[in-house]
């Protein structure tokens, strides 16, 4: 009998640990359905005690979704499981996760506390939640790091206390495949009741280990794989679930004991939509899902793949969702035929930003000869990120040349204003810039600026994802067009708004004690 692998997918929190990579709350649920369809099994959704913003994330994610169980994140404090409890009310599978740290260099320098202390808070905090939910899952923090005899005690003792699942984290990355494996199979061999709860890892990729390590994990017990979409995460990242889940799928051979119940074809919109949401692009090399994983350019790797596809490829791009569909819609297409189109492409749009991507479609339409999937998933993905829009790009005019002191004219619409000016600048980008700064009285750095084509062409869509700094805040933002200028625009636009939103806001800082 196949042993199913459960896929416990932690893009929204430990994913969005990244640098620059946080989401809103929009962004969250988007995520949050494309998950869905990928069919994972459990979706983390966040740290309800971090901010206002992750508690709502949670909340929302947990209202909307029906298959997969919603996991909220939480230190071993009463406060922090009854936050994370009201977030998952509505859950139709509510999951409460609780971490503790029991390496001894956790237990020294940060928790300050002996090993009797960690059993004993890690024993009550696991029974306060089991009063009030069924499904509870424990990770002892550093776990690879833990002494065995002392984490197969507090495994034991959370079990006992209610833990349906009991996570052993490779929190920094330190473990190698051969000793994680073992220490697994240690627990798995050694603790009393572990008949009656799910072994679980979740491995961080320091040393670029993390998938062969939860991969030598399943191979010794474990029943459970906490990854990430494209990997991302803290540091250098997480697992990676399309790396995780092709391996189980293409080496069946070795693998022929276990599955998982994950829709592969989703495999490539899902890493598609992380990026953009993200900006953190993908790279080009990246196994499964980057640029170059079906590309041959070897003369004897392409004479081979067209007699045989096996001969250099060990999957299909179409096993993972890789398809040159195109969009059979033109300019003539009307609001409802659009609409189909997105259902069929798993998207859900109120009626307000409906009425927007149509708008934007239609302009596309005018401009481009053959509109791609791709460029719509653009589209919806601009759309599905804005915050509030105090400030519209109305309209763009630059002026630059090899001697010319590039310039730009802006014309910003807030509200019923609309206000125009222009500046001077190193750059055409630099310069238009210059002009939003000038028109809204926020002085912005940026610090991080990438531009990619969405498809391929002259034609293509142009995606710009900006990071600006401003008052001690980071922001990110994005904007799309077939204009590079006008999508640089658009995105430094789009971070002026998030700033503003954020300001707007109670910006709570994370706690510093994090789960990995």
């Amino acid at each position: 009998m196949k042993n199913k692998i459960l896929i416990f997918d932690t893009t929204l929190r430990d994913g969005e640990q990244s640098p620059g990579a946080s989401m809103d709350i929009r962004e969250k649920l988007e995520m949050a359905r494309q998950l869905e369809r990928l069919n994972v099994d459990v979706i983390e959704a966040g740290f309800p005690i971090a901010s206002v913003g992750d508690f709502e994330a949670v909340k929302l994610v947990a209202k909307e979704m029906k298959k997969p169980i919603v996991c909220g994140l939480s230190r071993a404090l009463k406060k922090d499981i009854d936050r994370a409890l009201e977030a998952l009310h509505f859950a139709k599978h509510p999951r409460i996760h609780i971490f503790l740290a029991t390496s001894k260099i956790h237990m020294q320098y940060k928790l300050k506390k002996a090993e009797s202390e960690i059993i004993k808070i890690a024993r009550e905090s696991v029974a306060y939640a089991r009063k009030h939910i069924k499904d509870i899952e424990f990770s002892p923090e550093d776990a690879s790091r833990t002494e065995p005899e002392f984490l197969k005690e507090v495994v034991e003792a959370v079990i006992d206390a209610g833990a349906t699942t009991v996570n052993i984290p490779d929190t920094v990355g330190y473990a190698i495949p051969e000793k994680y494996g073992a220490l697994i199979k240690y627990l798995k061999d050694n603790v009393r009741n572990i008949d009656r709860a799910v072994i679980s890892v979740h491995c961080h990729n320091d040393l670029g280990l993390a998938v062969a390590n939860s991969v030598s994990a399943i191979a010794n017990g474990a029943g459970q794989v906490e990854c990430t979409v494209n990997g991302i995460g803290e540091r250098a990242g997480n697992a990676s679930l399309e790396e995780i889940v092709m391996i189980l799928k293409t080496r069946n051979d070795i693998f022929k004991d276990y599955y998982t119940g994950i829709n592969a074809k989703e495999i490539h919109r899902s890493s598609r939509l992380v990026s953009q949401i993200t900006g953190i692009s993908v790279q080009p090399n990246k196994a499964i899902v980057g640029a170059n994983a079906f590309a041959h350019e070897s003369g004897i790797h392409q004479d081979g793949v067209l007699k045989e596809r096996t001969t250099y490829e060990i999957m299909s791009p179409e096993s993972i969702g890789l398809t040159e569909n195109k969009l059979v819609l033109g300019k003539h297409s009307g609001r409802h035929a659009f609409k189909n189109k997105l259902e069929e492409m798993g998207f859900k749009l109120s009626d307000a930003d409906l009425d927007k991507a149509f708008e934007r479609f239609k302009e596309l339409a005018d401009k481009k000869k053959t509109v791609y999937d791709e460029d719509i998933q653009a589209i919806i993905s601009d759309e599905i990120a804005n915050v509030p829009e105090t400030y519209m790009l109305e309209y763009l005019s630059v002026s630059s040349g090899t001697k010319t002191v590039p310039t730009a004219t802006v014309r910003l619409k807030k509200g019923d204003d609309v206000v125009e000016d222009a500046a001077c600048g190193d750059g055409p980008v630099d310069a238009a810039c210059k002009t939003i700064d000038r028109i809204t009285g926020i002085k912005g750095k940026l610090s991080s600026f990438s531009l990619r084509a969405v498809t391929s062409g002259k034609d293509a869509i142009g995606e710009v994802f900006v990071r600006v700094d401003s008052e001690g805040l980071t922001v990110s933002g994005r904007g799309a067009s077939t204009d590079i200028i006008e999508a640089s625009a658009k995105a430094y636009v789009n971070a002026i708004n998030h700033l503003l939103y954020m300001k707007g806001r109670k910006i709570a800082k994370k706690p510093s004690s994090m789960c990995e």
